[in-house]
């Protein structure tokens, strides 16, 4: 598993990088997997047996909220091994500059929808003028 270094051969080391980048990646998809499966379950756990205590819809949002967030973070880090280190050309860290634009702006609508208020404000009574 050695990437192509110009001359069709490889480095050892870029090969280490490339399957680091690949077992970050993999990492971020069981992350996202198993969180929301135990949001889920937690959720199911909850419906059937407390039913009335507390918010469970709220409480089901703010975990997989949570759960993306925490995969997006790992996914942007993978993003980021990958490109400065195997691929560094004016293109892939525009692609890289873009992605983590994208992931960007997901990260802030998932904690606008978990926290009620944008990151950069300190309580949900800011965003609604009180």
């Amino acid at each position: 598993m050695y990437l192509a270094a110009g001359d069709g051969g490889g480095h050892p080391m870029l090969a280490w990088i490339e399957t680091a980048a690949i077992v970050i990646e993999v990492l971020a998809v069981l992350i996202i997997v198993f969180s929301i499966l135990g949001s889920l379950a937690q959720y199911s756990w909850r419906y059937t047996f407390r039913r009335g205590q507390g918010d469970l819809y709220r409480d089901l949002k703010v975990s997989l909220g949570k759960s993306l967030l925490l995969g997006l973070e790992v996914l942007v880090a993978a993003d980021i091994v990958h490109t400065v280190a195997l691929q560094a050309t004016l293109q892939s860290v525009v692609v890289l500059g873009l992605l983590v634009l994208i992931r960007t702006f997901l990260s802030w609508a998932l904690v606008v929808e978990i926290e009620g208020h944008w990151p950069w404000q300190h309580n949900s009574k800011l965003s609604q003028g009180e």
